[in-house]
């Protein structure tokens, strides 16, 4: 299996260089990512739980799905079919915007990132990679900002730091 190369950029998102992923993450090097948001027409989030054989956060639930274009990939691409990879469907995605974060993790692994979100709408119950995804739920979104505040623990780290801007930016803008 070949080793996957993550985009390093710098703080304007400009392309510096490449590096392979899990050097990247001992590194703690910013790097390009993406995080994909997906409603159905209830309102409701599509969640996943991580699988517990993935490197960080396992168990933890998360947004619909997160990963890293490869190099030379268009963004919004990259995030179309790693949709398909984790949960098993793709649908229009729309960027909404991109922040950065850094978290040192217990195993000495930092996730340093400069993530650029996307939200689709898909009305249909995912079939996701067992490899990937422990378990999945559409969650109304009230609901999960109350338990995002009350159980911060179950939810990985980039999802709380961005929930409340993707509901400030997107989910408010669409009622």
């Amino acid at each position: 299996m070949a080793l996957q190369e993550v985009i390093l950029v710098d703080e304007l998102d400009n392309e510096i260089g490449r590096e392979e992923k899990l050097k990247a993450h001992l590194d703690g090097v910013l790097h390009r990512a993406f995080s994909v948001f997906i409603l159905n027409d209830k309102g409701e989030l599509l969640l996943q739980q991580r699988a517990s054989g993935k490197y960080h956060s396992p168990g933890l639930w998360t947004n619909t799905c997160c990963s890293h274009p490869s190099p030379g990939e268009e963004l919004q691409a990259s995030a179309q079919k790693r949709l398909q990879e984790e949960m098993g469907f793709t649908c229009p995605l729309i960027w909404l915007f991109k922040f950065k974060y850094k978290i040192a993790f217990d195993n000495n692994l930092t996730e340093h990132e400069l993530d650029h979100v996307f939200v689709g709408r898909y009305n249909q119950d995912p079939t996701p990679n067992p490899e990937e995804v422990e378990s999945w739920a559409w969650v109304n979104l009230d609901s999960l900002k109350t338990d995002l505040e009350e159980n911060p623990e179950k939810y990985t780290y980039w999802f709380r730091y961005v929930y409340d801007t993707f509901y400030n930016t997107y989910c408010l803008q669409e009622n």
